[in-house]
């Protein structure tokens, strides 16, 4: 699961450097990209949801928790 979501959000997400903790049906995912430098905290969320949106549906995923933000600098 950790590798999927992994994936999923590298391949959405331009530039993305991405950590993944996996425990269970829960998640905390750690996204830095220079695309979240504009975007309110929801507008980021939003994006890293939509990467994940059917394992949640789907009950794979229960709880997730999205850390997400631009580089320092940017």
């Amino acid at each position: 699961m950790q590798e999927e979501i992994t994936r999923r959000v590298v391949d959405a997400i331009a530039d993305a450097t991405v950590s993944v903790a996996v425990d269970g049906n829960r998640a905390m995912i750690d996204v830095v990209s220079p695309v979240f430098s504009d975007l309110s905290r929801v507008k980021k969320q939003q994006l890293v949801y939509a990467c994940i949106e059917d394992l949640i549906a789907s009950g794979a995923l229960h709880a997730v928790t999205i850390k997400a933000d631009a580089p320092a600098g940017v």
